[in-house]
């Protein structure tokens, strides 16, 4: 069996979001956590289209648990469990909640007939490994909801250092991580043998009074970068100014505002069951596709 690349340092992950905790804690009204905000509306209008009853809920890679608990309270789900890799932004969610690593979870099968997860999975190396284990622990026919960062996201950001880097030093240090497409994410869910699965994307553009102001809201949301291959050196002051100067060049509005593109994806999937809809097999079909398609009364 293949070994996961080790895409991202998951241990530094852990201690930026304690970092993001703590400034948390100093500043409730400050955290930046607009994204996560706008897939809780999302998935509770999701779930309002779905005439199903959950009564067992799963928020997974839970934050500060704002996602379970608008799924919960606008849903009357009767248990809902917290669970995340930093014990200090756990200790911001209601109870139950769990300590976990996102790559070994600890559910029993078919633990869960809902699961949502809101912007952690995309910083998991082996993510095939999780959505099968994600599959696992969801009941038969129950519904598996996750919204990842997706490529577009920053590509300003990431062009501004790649031309001020290569400008300054003739190369580029890897700042800003890759991240998945719809079409890959797809096929990563049929891989883990989900049932029904859709992926969409929605592409968010936030306007900022300047590039620093960006930078120190992805710091404290705890999303600076987490490469394994990052530089384990301080950013030089030339190659930020410049990098400064591109975005504001490249990426400014006729007011001087800053864009930022976040690109969100969301998956649905369901555990498998008998009842679902299956696809029909090649060459079952009973009408030829030329005579679907012909004009009335011809």
């Amino acid at each position: 069996m293949s070994v996961p690349p080790k895409i991202f340092d998951r241990a530094t992950l852990g201690q930026r979001c304690a970092r993001a905790a703590s400034l948390s804690a100093a500043n409730p009204d400050a955290t930046p956590d607009f994204l996560l905000q706008r897939v809780a509306e999302d998935f509770s209008e999701r779930l309002s289209a779905i005439k199903r009853t959950f009564s067992n809920a799963l928020d997974l890679g839970c934050y500060n648990g704002s996602l379970g608990a608008r799924i919960a309270h606008d849903h009357a789900i009767a248990n809902t469990t917290f669970a995340g890799e930093s014990a200090e932004l756990l200790s911001h969610t209601a109870n139950p909640r769990i300590k976990i690593d996102l790559e070994h979870l600890p559910f029993a099968a078919g633990s869960f007939d809902l699961i949502v997860s809101g912007l952690s999975l995309h910083t998991v190396n082996d993510l095939p490994g999780t959505f099968t284990q994600i599959r696992a622990s969801l009941q038969p026919d129950g519904l598996f909801m996750a919204a990842l960062i997706g490529g577009q996201s920053l590509h300003e950001l990431r062009q501004s250092f790649l031309i001020a880097e290569t400008e300054l030093t003739g190369g580029a240090s890897p700042r800003v991580a890759p991240a998945i497409d719809v079409r890959d994410l797809g096929t990563l869910l049929q891989r883990a043998k989900f049932a029904l699965p859709v992926v969409d994307s929605d592409v968010v553009t936030v306007t900022y009074s300047h590039p620093l102001t960006l930078m120190h809201e992805l710091r404290a949301m705890g999303a600076t970068n987490i490469l394994s291959e990052r530089p384990r050196t301080f950013l030089r002051r030339d190659i930020l100014t410049r990098a400064i100067e591109v975005y504001q060049q490249r990426f400014a509005n006729p007011d001087g505002r800053i864009r930022a593109t976040f690109e969100i994806l969301t998956a649905t999937a369901w555990g498998p069951h008998d009842s679902q809809q299956k696809p029909l097999k090649p060459g079952s079909a009973t009408t030829r596709l030329a005579d679907a398609l012909k004009p009335p009364n011809t």
